[in-house]
């Protein structure tokens, strides 16, 4: 761990960046290691809740860095619930991805909760007849895949990994289910950006040795 801190640490203070990464300080290890899906790739993840402002604030640099991915990469969100109000925007987000309508309603749900401000993030109620109209569902389906069979699992898997990670807030982001950083560590939307390459860089050079 410490020759691949130190190995960053350099990369990063000798390349073009906007901060001079500190170990500890802009990007850690996570407390403990989460299993990956995807054997063979790098996966990074950010743990997110779509009331948050910062989430709201990071998500378009995300987007925009995700559609340039290489194919060695493998991006996720996962809605973390480290309090009992977040539970409705995590059902919210797997709920969308169950009815087929998270690239259709993602960005637009964080806009209706930030800008229109027509949706309360901690109401499960407004989020599920927000999804219907907007996504032109039955009322019902929409219930259906709030409270869908595989839900309890997707709730529990995330309130898992954020334990596991040693997350403390969101956005945060998980690079090869070793390292975090965010955009408080990082210092700003564009910092992380470029700290995750960065990272991922190392990560990448790291395998490439096994």
């Amino acid at each position: 761990m410490r020759k691949f801190l130190l190995t960053v640490l350099l990369f990063l203070t000798t390349s073009a960046i906007a901060i001079d990464p500190q170990p500890g300080v802009n990007f850690k290890q996570t407390k403990e290691v989460i299993a990956t899906d995807t054997p063979g790739k790098i996966e990074v993840i950010e743990f997110f809740w779509y009331g948050c402002i910062h989430c709201f604030n990071f998500d378009p640099y995300l987007d925009k860095w995700a559609d340039k991915l290489p194919k060695d990469i493998v991006f996720k969100r996962v809605p973390v619930i480290p309090r009992k109000d977040w539970v409705p925007m995590a059902k919210a987000y797997y709920a969308l991805e169950t009815l087929g309508l998270k690239h259709k309603l993602h960005e637009k749900l964080f806009d209706a909760i930030h800008k229109d401000k027509i949706v309360d993030p901690s109401s499960e109620i407004s989020a599920i007849n927000w999804i219907a109209v907007n996504g032109k569902k039955d009322l019902n389906e929409v219930k259906d895949a709030f409270n869908s069979f595989s839900m309890k699992s997707k709730l529990s898997n995330s309130f898992k990994m954020f334990k596991a990670a040693g997350a403390t807030g969101v956005p945060a982001i998980i690079i090869d289910g070793r390292y975090m950083t965010s955009t408080t560590m990082a210092g700003g939307e564009k910092n992380t950006l470029q700290l995750m390459d960065y990272i991922i860089k190392n990560v990448r050079a790291d395998k490439a040795k096994k």
